[in-house]
Formats: C-alpha cells, structure tokens, sequence
C-alpha cells in the first residue's frame, strides 16, 4: 500500500491551499456576515482550472484524477465552506452529469463551458414533500410537440441564483413503466428559460456565502434533446450522482475539522489560565489529539474512496461511509473547537462559531447520516 501522493497532486494541492490562504480566508467572515456570494473568487478559481478539475482536457478540463480533486475541495473548504460547496457542487453535482451521461453534442454545449468555469451549473433533486425520498418526485416533465413542458417546485438548490449560473438539470416525472412505476428522467433547464425561475437565496444558519435557492417550473418548455441520459433512467443516474459527490462532500468535511483544529490549536497556544498556556493542560491537551486521530482517519477514507472510483473499482460503500464520517467528525472538531475558546468561541471575533455553524449540513446534505447508514447496511448485506 502506497500512501504517497503523487508530485502532480502534491501540486494541486499546493496551489489550492496558498491560493485559499490568500485569496479566500482572509474574507470568509466578511462574506458570511453579508451572506455575500463571492463572484470574484469563484472566477478566479476557474481561471486556475478547479472547476473543470476533474474532467478531461478535450471537455476544457484540467485533467486531474479524483484524488486530486478531493484534496482541491479539503483545502479551498478548510478556508471557507461556503466557498468549498459552490466547487464541489458545481463540479460533482453540476458537471458531472454532462460527462457521465451526456451525448457527444450536450457535452460540447454544456460541459465545455463548465469545465472551463465561464459558467456555474445547478442539480435539481430535492423538493418539498421528497428529500430523503428522492424517489417522491412530484415535478413533471411531459413531452409535447417535440418539447418537454415543466411543472413543479425543487428546493435547497445550490448555484442555480449566481452570476455565472447558466442553468440547471433537474429530476422530472416524465411517465410510468409498464409496471405502472414512476418514470424519472433528468431534464437540463437554461437559465433563460421561459417559465423557470428563482426565488431570493435563503437566509442559511451556515454555508452563507454560498448561493442556495427554490426553483420554480410553471409551463416551462426546453426542446425534447434536452433529456440526459435514456429516459426513465433518471433514478440510477442521481444515484450514481450522488456516490459521486459523497467523496467531495467528505472532502469539504476533511477540511472543515483541519480548520478547527487549526484555530484550536493555535489558541490554546496563546491562551493563558492559571499561568500558563491551556495547551499545557492534559484536559484540553486530549481534544486536540483526538481531533488530529479522527481528522488523519477521516481524511484516509475520504482519499481511498477517491483511490477506489480512479482505480474503476466499486466506490459506493467507500464513499458512503468516507461521507458519514467525516461529516460527524467535523461536527466533533467544532465542537470541541468552540469549547477549547469557552467563552470566545460562542463569539463571531473567532472563526470557530462560523466552523460550528458551517459543520451541521455536513450531516445533511448529499444524503443525511441516516441515508448513509441505510445505503452501508445495503452493501453489508442488511
């Protein structure tokens, strides 16, 4: 077992912290407090190649491999989740689907763009009544004179409000099976489109600098090409989707706890009590330690799941549990972050009450905890 990183993803890296350390941590907290989407970093993390990273360069990639990009996604979330997300979003959730399942022609149109980062893109799965259930689909999408005719409402979508958003691909009721089962296709939707469109960004508890929004579909009508994939296949292609995004998800969790670990450590360095720093005290000598051991294995499961789906070799399990637990490790390193402040820790003067409100969704997001746990049982046999 090699454990190395190769010199091309020890470069990636390289490049992904200094220009986090510089270009994105030192406005992170302005950008939360304002709940400011930061346009004029996310352009320029697409003229260094991240949002395409992962993708070949005849798309306008950079041809990087999945390690690469989920230690992209580690060090631009260990600077800001916010800004974090709207990359892993768009590349995993957004672009991904153009490369997987795209034709040769969508793949032109749409990835092209979005692996050279002139455009963000948006993936519409979930909806009021269907969010674990991302099987209750009630948008629908029927085909008309050559067009598919929209209806229906998708919520908690991020990057379909930016600047450089240029559309989004939603799931779709488009028919049922002969089985009389529910038939779900992927529909890509332009920004233009007559009929679509956004609400006001929500006011979030965390990821405040990202763009997160409702969409609205009434009558809304793309020609019949602008189906992805087989129809009916919409289902298994959001799963596939979904395994996907877990490692980048499980990134952005890695590197949201080394962010707590670095703040804490760095303080309980300069805190003084009883005469001398609290470093020197075993008490909160322990958390620091046990977040570094579960910041090191988080990282190692993220990293195999990532080793696993370059290798073409079956990642699901991996990512799943890479994702279930990192994203309950950077809700402990919070945690313990903001204790190891006390007082200080509960007050936005410290990035840890921003880590702490950053973490949750972690747990959320790209299937809750207890997704997770039901996808692992699957695979375990359960």
């Amino acid at each position: 077992m090699d454990f190395d990183l190769t010199p091309e993803q020890l470069d990636v890296q390289k490049l992904c912290r200094e220009f986090a350390e510089a270009e994105i941590a030192p406005h992170a907290e302005a950008w939360d407090a304002k709940a400011e989407f930061p346009l004029d970093v996310v352009r320029k993390m697409a003229s260094l190649g991240l949002l395409g990273l992962p993708f070949p360069e005849k798309y306008g990639g950079s041809g990087a491999d999945t390690i690469s990009y989920a230690l992209a996604v580690m060090e631009i979330g260990r600077a800001d989740a916010a800004v974090g997300i709207t990359m892993a979003a768009h590349v995993s959730l957004g672009s991904q689907p153009f490369m997987q399942f795209g034709t040769e022609a969508q793949k032109q149109k749409y990835l092209v763009p979005l692996a050279r980062g002139e455009q963000l893109w948006a993936f519409g799965l979930t909806e009021p009544q269907a969010g674990s259930d991302a099987g209750a689909t009630k948008s629908t999408a029927q085909l008309r004179d050559g067009q598919w005719v929209i209806d229906g409402t998708k919520c908690f979508i991020t990057n379909a409000g930016t600047p450089m958003t240029g559309g989004v691909t939603i799931t779709a009721v488009t028919g049922s099976s002969p089985d009389c089962k529910v038939e779900i296709s992927n529909i890509i939707v332009p920004q233009d489109t007559p009929g679509y469109s956004r609400a006001k960004p929500y006011k979030k508890m965390g990821w405040r600098a990202s763009d997160t929004r409702e969409l609205h579909f009434e009558n809304a009508r793309v020609p019949e090409e602008n189906l992805l994939g087989p129809r009916g296949k919409g289902f298994q292609q959001f799963l596939q989707i979904l395994d996907a995004g877990r490692i980048s998800v499980g990134a952005l969790s890695v590197g949201l706890a080394q962010a707590c670990y670095d703040a804490s450590a760095k303080y309980a360095k300069e805190r003084v009590q009883f005469g001398k720093p609290i470093s020197k005290f075993q008490a909160v000598q322990f958390q620091l330690v046990d977040m570094a051991v579960e910041i090191d294995l988080a990282r190692t499961a993220v990293l195999k799941a990532a080793w696993l789906k370059d290798q073409g070799r079956d990642f699901a399990t991996a990512a799943a549990m890479a994702k279930l637990h990192s994203g309950e490790v950077s809700r402990r390193c919070a945690n313990a972050a903001v204790q190891i402040h006390g007082g200080y820790g509960f007050m936005d003067e410290y990035p840890v009450s921003r880590y702490w409100r950053d973490c949750k969704i972690n747990e959320i997001g790209e299937g809750t905890n207890e997704v997770q746990r039901m996808v692992i049982a699957r695979q375990l046999g359960f």
